[in-house]
């Protein structure tokens, strides 16, 4: 039976592996903690970053002889397999820890197989602690890996009654300074910020992270079907991050730097990319989590197609009465088909409010 004690140290690897977000890509973040025999704080440590070591690996460093008896704690099913790094399982073996629980399995092929090394040397090897807890810390990382697909969370940012834009288009500022800082935390923890034509459009968005020290710039996708929203000289293509420009087959592009344009073929039916096909090449360069800016058509359409893993909302104590909506349609027409969502958090930001919410299980009746 778990006791305190694991809870905590579980609790505290939870905390850790959260540091990574934003630098580990297309590695999981990871946190581990290591007690010693008596049951001592010994070590700890957290995947820094993508090539580096391992969670487990820092905090056997840290701990150095006192892991030996000790227990290991770790978010992650230790891997089993060397990649740019070698396997954790055998280092923990090495370090003679005696004990190690994690609290989710590795679903990756590649590296799975770790708790099992660990029992077959004789190693306590024991799954779940807190795993719900340590899959809503690694969502994005266990997405792409079950999915095949980057985790995509839509952000948007409205008046209480929906409106994205006042009915003349204006829209600067709806939400207060402290809900726009807010969101440069999202963009700083993605691996790519998203927007469509029509944002491109209007807004000249540049995208990048502002505001937050040493993040590492996300990878910025501008969906752009027919090549006429992003022109020479946009903000989107300066030097700050590196740019996709997503345009259809056929569409005429030569406007464009070569290096930025992505050619997909259109959606099979009604206007736009074929997702499938956007996301398939967003995750074939490394990229496992997607951050949705907008806008509602592109939102509608990632709503439609199922592609939406989170919702943020901010949301302003402003009424407008007119003026486009958040979400466009999103294949949606009787209110038996309405997406629920399970509300996770609400957050006051400034005088706004922050809403965060991801899609409810199926339940009867709906």
């Amino acid at each position: 039976m778990d006791t305190a004690a694991d809870i905590t140290a579980m609790r505290r690897a939870i905390t850790l592996a959260a540091r990574g977000l934003g630098s580990t890509s297309p590695n999981p973040v990871v946190g581990c903690v290591i007690t010693d025999a008596a049951g001592a704080l010994a070590g700890e440590g957290f995947h820094q970053r993508a090539g580096g070591p391992h969670a487990e690996v820092h905090a056997l460093r840290a701990a150095g002889e006192r892991a030996r008896g000790g227990t290991a704690y770790v978010t992650l099913e230790p891997c089993n397999h060397t990649g740019r790094t070698g396997p954790c399982a055998q280092a923990l073996l090495a370090a003679g820890i005696s004990r190690v629980v994690y609290a989710v399995g590795d679903p990756n092929p590649q590296a799975t197989g770790g708790g099992d090394t660990l029992r077959r040397a004789g190693v306590r090897a024991e799954q779940g602690l807190l795993a719900e807890e340590a899959e809503a810390g690694n969502a994005a990382w266990l997405t792409s890996v079950r999915l095949g697909r980057p985790y995509v969370l839509w952000k948007y940012a409205a008046t209480l009654d929906g409106r994205i834009a006042a009915a003349d288009a204006t829209s600067r500022w709806i939400t207060s300074p402290e809900a726009r800082a807010d969101v440069h935390r999202l963009r700083a923890v993605a691996d790519a910020v998203l927007v469509g034509s029509g944002t491109a459009r209007t807004d000249d968005p540049q995208l990048g992270v502002r505001g937050i020290d040493g993040a590492t710039q996300p990878l910025r996708v501008v969906v752009d079907t027919n090549a006429t929203a992003v022109k020479p000289g946009a903000r989107v293509l300066d030097d700050t991050a590196p740019t996709l420009v997503a345009v259809a087959d056929d569409a005429p592009a030569d406007h464009l730097p070569e290096a930025a344009v992505l050619r997909l073929p259109r959606a099979a039916a009604g206007p736009g990319l074929d997702l499938d096909a956007l996301l398939g090449a967003l995750h074939e360069r490394g990229v496992r989590s997607v951050l949705l800016e907008g806008g509602p058509t592109l939102a509608g359409a990632f709503i439609a197609a199922g592609k939406v893993d989170k919702v943020v909302g901010y949301l302003a104590p402003v009424l407008l009465g007119a003026g486009p909506a958040a979400l466009a349609d999103a294949g949606i027409s009787t209110i038996s088909e309405a997406l629920r969502l399970d509300v996770t958090e609400t957050v006051p930001i400034g005088p706004d409010l922050r809403i965060t919410a991801v899609p409810a299980p199926a339940r009867k009746g709906n």
